[in-house]
């Protein structure tokens, strides 16, 4: 089978491809935000490098966030439209399971924090369990990272942090004295295209924002103060 990964829920823009031959290739294109220009120049470059085309895919699975509004947009339209287009399989992964199974497949074990820069000075955070396999403990939210260091170190559980969130604020985060920091900025592809294999095929994908955008929360705060 051959898989397409797109993850744009971050500042960075990657791209992976798993084929039936058994090769598998991730690639970070570009780490500023360059969603739109940097995608699909790049899924075509990956695609001719592994030798395959378009309408070799079997299967397109893409992050749904949460993660930064613009940046989700662009990776669940591409990958809806080219699973519409080449009439493949569409999977959806969340970038905080990602980095549950890029941690969990790095060798850590127990509770881990995935935080995922929102900007505007919050994180988009999910606590995970990590033994044989990974199971989420609660729901993703949007938090404040000195109230989710202030969490932890007030329930003294051991914890691994991982997740461009703890890079953004690393100084509040490594100062959990029952914290640990796995560092990992970028959504893991190779577990998105694990996963890809065997998860259920959707029909559609919704981008999970968690809040609005940047822009709306700006006009509706310029209101509040009119």
């Amino acid at each position: 089978m051959n898989i397409l990964a797109i993850d744009t829920a971050t500042t960075a823009c990657a791209v992976g491809i798993a084929t039936d031959r058994g090769a598998t290739i991730v690639r970070v294109l570009d780490t500023d935000r360059h969603h739109t220009e940097s995608l699909a120049p790049g899924i075509l470059a990956l695609l001719e490098e592994c030798g395959l085309t378009p309408r070799d895919l079997h299967r397109v699975v893409v992050d749904r966030g949460p993660g930064l509004y613009t940046g989700l947009r662009v990776g669940v339209t591409t990958a809806t439209s080219l699973a519409q287009a080449l009439g493949c399989a569409l999977v959806s992964v969340t970038s905080l399971e990602l980095l549950a199974w890029g941690a969990h497949d790095d060798g850590v074990r127990a509770t881990v924090l995935c935080a995922v820069d929102g900007r505007r000075g919050e994180v988009f955070a999910q606590t995970f369990q990590l033994g044989e396999g990974v199971e989420a403990v609660g729901e993703p939210e949007v938090a404040r990272p000195r109230d989710v260091v202030i969490a932890w170190a007030t329930n003294g559980a051991p914890v691994t942090f991982t997740g461009d969130g703890v890079e953004r604020y690393l100084a509040d985060f490594v100062a959990v004295p029952n914290g640990a920091v796995f560092a990992q900025s970028v959504p893991s592809l190779h577990a998105a295209l694990t996963i890809a294999a065997t998860r259920e095929p959707v029909a559609a994908i919704s981008p999970l924002y968690l809040r609005d955008a940047d822009a709306v929360a700006n006009f509706s705060t310029r209101e509040r103060r009119s």
